[in-house]
């Protein structure tokens, strides 16, 4: 799996979905856009828009021209999943950008959240680009419970904040998949397991948690991951909140140890177990990152 690599998702019977690699962070099998080919196409979720004229030839392989494209969904406006909305709204002019409705204002108005990504991802930010206000006329405010027309698909709005206040997942009902945004953490072929994903200043564990049981009731027979592919659900939900848990038990109990955060950011990014899948510099910072999530998570309860 590498860049532009473009597959057909299949988990339990899925039809009409596909997913190309962008290439994120130079890391192979890490980050996607969906390509949903319903009666009005759409893209759930667009990647960093460093390596958008990805998507647009994946689009292209698929059958759907930029004009055709009627949806672009990010489901959240963190800037690996809506980074790129700004420059496939400019090559796609028939598309609404979609996304739950308090992510909204950062799509017309990207400033705080340009800021922000820049402030908790570091030397990674190369791989962004900078988001450029996309007009107020092409952003659709979702609310949750609302449903998405796509004509013989639809995508059902269910908000899920725990990961981030202006996160929501997309259930396909015809596909009885669920796009499950970063609420089901990552896992990607080339990691042991489902890995936690923890970044300041919106995880919070316990939101975490009930958007995993929100998962639960939906009862989806496939996941489909943003890091990274389509999967049959299983025990994977379960299994993911066992893993937050003590995720955050383990950052918990290593800060009463050393009694120093950035001893306990260093601790957690030498030993980051992505690195054979990521390469070190990317897990290293995934890590601090994560860290710095749950140790504000923990501030917050204080």
């Amino acid at each position: 799996m590498a860049l532009g690599d473009l597959h057909e998702a299949t988990a339990a019977e899925t039809n009409n979905l596909y997913y190309v690699d962008v290439g994120m962070y130079d890391t192979p099998a890490y980050g996607l856009v969906y390509i949903l080919d319903a009666e009005r196409p759409a893209l759930i979720d667009t990647g960093t828009g460093f390596n958008y004229k990805t998507v647009l030839d994946a689009m292209e392989t698929v059958g759907i021209s930029p004009e055709e494209l009627e949806v672009i969904a990010p489901t959240h406006v963190h800037l690996d999943h809506a980074g790129g909305a700004h420059l496939l709204a400019d090559a796609c002019p028939n598309a609404d950008v979609c996304v739950y409705e308090a992510g909204a204002q950062f799509l017309t108005d990207p400033t705080a959240i340009w800021e922000g990504t820049q402030n908790v991802i570091g030397d990674r930010i190369e791989y962004y680009v900078e988001p450029e206000p996309i007009p107020d006329d092409r952003v659709v405010g979702l609310e949750d419970g609302e449903t998405l027309d796509l004509g013989d698909h639809s995508l059902e709005v269910h908000h899920a904040p725990g990961h981030a206040f202006h996160q929501a997942v997309f259930y396909d009902p015809v596909n009885d998949g669920v796009f499950t945004a970063d609420a089901a953490g990552i896992n990607s072929p080339h990691i042991d397991g489902i890995t936690h994903t923890s970044p300041p200043p919106g995880f919070d564990l316990s939101g975490c948690l009930a958007d995993v049981e929100l998962l639960q009731s939906l009862d989806p027979a496939a996941l489909y991951y943003a890091h990274f592919g389509d999967r049959e659900t299983g025990t994977l939900l379960d299994e993911y909140a066992d893993r937050l848990e003590s995720w955050v038990d383990r950052v918990a109990a290593k800060r009463q140890e050393l009694d120093d955060d950035e001893a306990v950011l260093e601790f957690f990014a030498e030993r980051a177990k992505t690195m054979d899948a990521w390469g070190k510099a990317h897990a290293k910072e995934e890590e601090r990152m994560n860290v710095s999530g749950v140790l504000h998570d923990l501030d917050q309860r204080e």
